[in-house]
């Protein structure tokens, strides 16, 4: 087993312009995403803040899609306010009038401290933040109040920073897997994953249901299938059977399957619509 001194800044990455698992995108001039890196302080801790914001008051409702990470979310919105835990199928979401909402991201591994119990158990759910910090939570409504995405965020890190547990050595191990995953394409099998960091398949898929909330094997099957839709969405000619090979697919029967049932349609049918 790696050392759990092993600091988790050595893995610690830019926010990346732009999000990857989003299916479709909300109409031009309607919408806006920001996404922000946390504090020093706070960076074991919380991948990025982020905020969208639309306008769309007087047009349709419209739907945003997309293909969740494996990180739990608290999300604050006029009259909500929860921590989202691992969607394991695509999220939907409706958006309409003039609204916003903003989030917190966190690594993967990292919500453990706060939750207190296995993150497997907020998989497909979302908890009201008044259950984890009580009354005090209600100060985080004031992020909505900032035009400015650093004030939002300073907000939110002086609520945070007294609140949230400097994460243990086992989560810092769980965010080093799965970057290691988001890193290596290549690697297709949970079994070689545990090899790699000298764990048994078992005990790897204990240390993901406790702090990443979903298994290893999922988390693998999902980064790929964000890879064959970044690269439609590229508009690059690809072939199906290749694709499937490279993602590690036992065929291409299996991988459209699968693409289908995430997305929604065949890599086909997304790869026509995406080009109109």
């Amino acid at each position: 087993m790696p050392s759990p001194a092993l600091p988790i800044g050595k893995t610690r990455r830019p926010v990346a312009p732009q999000a990857r698992g989003v299916l479709h995108r909300v109409a031009e001039g309607a919408f806006t995403h920001e996404r922000a890196a946390p504090s020093p302080g706070l960076a074991d801790t919380i991948e990025h803040f982020w905020r969208v914001r639309w306008r769309l008051a007087g047009r349709p409702a419209q739907v945003q899609e997309t293909l969740p990470h494996p990180n739990v979310h608290i999300v604050i919105e006029p009259g909500r306010m929860a921590a989202h835990g691992v969607h394991t199928g695509r999220w939907s979401t409706s958006m309409e009038g003039d609204s916003q909402a903003f989030g917190i991201k966190f690594r993967p591994g990292a919500f453990r401290g706060i939750l207190r119990r296995p993150v497997s158990e907020l998989a497909d759910r979302h908890l009201p933040l008044a259950e984890l910090f009580g009354d005090a939570a209600r100060m985080l409504v004031d992020v909505l109040g900032h035009e400015d995405m650093g004030d939002a965020i300073e907000v939110a890190e002086r609520f945070l920073a007294p609140r949230v547990p400097a994460p243990d050595p086992q989560a810092l191990l769980a965010a080093r897997i799965v970057d290691s995953i988001v890193d290596d394409r290549e690697l297709v099998a949970a079994a070689e994953l545990a090899r790699r960091h000298g764990l048994t398949l078992r005990a790897l898929q204990r240390l993901f249901a406790e702090y990443v909330g979903v298994g290893p094997k999922w988390v693998i099957q999902r980064y790929r299938l964000h890879e064959a839709v970044a690269r439609v969405q590229a508009g690059e000619p690809v072939s199906w059977a290749a694709l499937a090979q490279d993602l590690g697919y036992f065929d291409q029967a299996h991988f459209i399957a699968d693409f289908r049932r995430l997305v929604g349609r065949t890599p086909g049918d997304y790869a026509a619509a995406a080009k109109r």
